[in-house]
């Protein structure tokens, strides 16, 4: 990297973002022997990473799939992901010592810390010769038909403007802390910059402003993998605390997983993994018995001189139990139901329906569906069919993956891709 008399570095990729899918293709694109230079308003890399999975990171899943990702084109992940595997991020962990654990459904934790994984992909950029310049934002783009030109100014300095900037001091392992530097010029411009969930850490829009720049479309972002807020007359409220496994169902796409009601609606893995399908003004479809049968249950002889409130306390929590029974039937026996009355229980139970009124937002939310069309990038090299030399990996893109580890997976496979082409 040069640096001349008006202040312009010169190198071969500029990457904005240093967080899961900026540091893995910085690391490919480095290793490649390309002169590397990361940019992003953090103070520290690997906002996320350091943050994911409960400060464990989960950083990936065994059961890959590209069902597991919703966006426009469901094929878009296929490529990146059959070439970066879940155990090719194993290896790349175990190579650093860094211990894992597997838990249910597929999902691989760290055993100690995600600051483990962070670090380690911080260490390798830099062994690799990465140029980090931390605490700056990114003032403005331009390609001239030959390169990219990136201004960029200190984030503190921002502040007063409103854009994306990170409050206080000098960055961290910054190699440029002194602030001379304020235009980056390169072949290639790789477009990191994630979504704008967790807008608390850092997140913004920056990187949907420059794909609009540069021509591409966006798909408005939403928050998904983040609790449902139910209207103010929807009969269960009130039952904040109850947890119980249940099958919700929404969009074409069912979940049973444990759900936990809030003091809003309801949230745990169910409600999470049913936020990527939901949408504004659809309903919700819960069950709260997935793999029982109850109007099996209330044909069975031996049931027949039981309350129906005492069979329901059986088998869910008692608030929950007391909410789904009619009240003109809550103190009946079973024996005495009608048989309308025996069919109203059984679709309280298993087909309770409401429409949300909304979610929690983009400050709840561990992701953030649509963002950048994949319309017009190359699946292979994320690389943009608009303008070459530009790429968009990890979470600015419209492909977005469920509860489990596969956002981090799409953020490795994804920074690779465009590493080994940037």
């Amino acid at each position: 990297m040069t640096s001349t008399a008006t202040d312009v570095i010169t190198t071969d990729v500029i990457i904005f973002g240093a967080g899961a899918s900026g540091l893995f293709c910085a690391m490919t694109a480095a290793t490649r022997g390309r002169r590397v230079t990361l940019v992003d308003h953090a103070r520290a890399t690997g906002r996320k990473v350091r943050v994911a999975g409960g400060g464990k990171c989960n950083f990936t899943n065994l059961e890959m799939h590209a069902r597991h990702y919703v966006g426009g084109n469901p094929h878009f992940p296929k490529s990146a992901l059959a070439r970066f595997s879940p155990w090719d991020m194993v290896s790349l962990v175990s190579e650093h010592d860094i211990a894992w654990e597997e838990r249910e459904h597929g999902q691989l934790f760290c055993l100690r810390s995600a600051d483990d994984v962070a670090d380690m992909l911080e260490a390798r950029c830099r062994a690799a010769g990465c140029r980090f310049l931390l605490s700056q934002r990114i003032a403005g783009v331009e390609h001239d038909g030959d390169a990219f030109t990136v201004a960029i100014a200190p984030a503190q300095a921002a502040a007063a403007d409103g854009d994306d900037t990170t409050q206080g001091g000098t960055p961290r392992g910054s190699t440029d802390a002194s602030g001379k530097a304020t235009r980056l010029r390169a072949a290639s411009l790789v477009v990191a910059t994630g979504s704008q969930a967790w807008p608390q850490i850092g997140a913004t829009d920056i990187g949907h402003r420059i794909a609009r720049q540069f021509g591409h479309k966006v798909t408005p972002p939403r928050p998904v993998l983040v609790p449902l807020v139910m209207d103010s007359q929807w009969p269960l409220h009130g039952l904040a605390g109850i947890a119980l496994p249940a099958r919700v169902v929404t969009g074409g796409a069912a979940f049973t997983l444990p759900l936990l009601f809030t003091h809003r609606g309801i949230s745990g893995p169910a409600t999470l993994q049913a936020s990527c399908y939901w949408h504004p003004g659809a309903p919700v479809e819960i069950d709260f018995l997935p793999g029982e049968n109850l109007e099996e249950l209330l044909r069975a002889p031996e049931h027949g001189k039981l309350l129906a409130r005492t069979l329901l306390g059986r088998l869910l929590p008692d608030r929950l139990a007391e909410r789904l029974l009619l009240p003109e039937i809550e103190n009946r026996k079973i024996a005495e139901l009608s048989k309308a009355a025996r069919a109203a229980l059984h679709a309280a139970v298993h087909a309770h329906a409401a429409v949300p009124a909304g979610t929690e937002g983009m400050r709840k939310a561990e992701a953030a569906a649509g963002g950048v069309s994949v319309e017009h990038v190359s699946s292979r090299s994320m690389e943009s069919a608009l303008r070459p030399g530009l790429f968009f990996t990890g979470e600015v893109l419209d492909v977005t993956g469920q509860l489990g580890g596969y956002n981090l997976h799409w953020a490795w496979a994804s920074g690779k891709a465009a590493g080994e082409v940037a």
